[in-house]
């Protein structure tokens, strides 16, 4: 299977990182401190999703904005601790692709997503954070901001998600998605392809555009 297209669009955490074991550590200290019990935040959907919507469904309106705040704290601050790490592909893949033609969109911060991916050496040209956009994935808002700026129809842009809702956003952004299946099951996973991780693809970049493949 060859997958053709102008831009190629990355959901950062799960995708080109892994940030699990900071996700985790970070949030249970959290949900500590805002007296959150496990059952309670165990029925909370936690990846691929912003911050902000998640407070909302666990603490009082009121209590959202500087629960928010603290959260964006501990995860900036857990980066230099071993808080995120390159997933296997990322680097050979990224590195293929003229600047212009993929961006970042993730559900984190600004603040958040350009320290991890400072950390590991991956400076995208363009990157769609929480702040730039007012609804969060599922909705489609994020990768077809994305793809306003990079100037290309979304049905000729390609998502890579490892998250259901990331997923969502692509399919419901009329583009066409590609599923990691780094940090859910691949049945767990809708997409037009579901591969382990970035690894598994070799990309062929033309003056047409970008051809992407499932390596043999």
């Amino acid at each position: 299977m060859t997958i053709h297209a102008q831009a190629l669009l990355f959901d950062n955490d799960g995708t080109l990182v892994s940030s699990l074991e900071s996700v985790r550590r970070c949030w249970t200290r959290w949900a500590a401190e805002y007296g959150i019990t496990a059952e309670e935040f165990g029925r909370v959907e936690l990846h691929g999703r912003p911050a902000a919507e998640i407070a909302a469904d666990l603490l009082p309106a009121h209590v959202v904005p500087q629960a928010v705040a603290r959260i964006e704290d501990l995860e900036v601050e857990d980066v230099p601790d071993g808080g995120v790490h390159l997933l296997p592909g990322t680097e050979d893949f990224l590195g293929a692709l003229p600047a212009e033609r993929w961006a970042v969109v993730t559900s984190a911060t600004r603040r958040l997503a350009e320290a991890r991916l400072n950390a590991v050496g991956i400076l995208p040209k363009t990157l769609v954070a929480a702040d730039d956009i007012t609804r969060g994935k599922p909705d489609p808002e994020p990768y077809l901001l994305a793809a306003r700026i990079l100037g290309v129809d979304p049905a000729h842009c390609v998502v890579f998600e490892d998250a259901p809702a990331g997923l969502q956003a692509g399919r419901a952004a009329g583009m066409t998605t590609v599923a990691l299946a780094t940090t859910h099951q691949a049945h767990e996973l809708t997409a037009d392809l579901v591969v382990e991780d970035l690894s598994a693809l070799s990309v062929l970049v033309t003056d047409a555009g970008t051809e992407i493949s499932v390596r043999p």
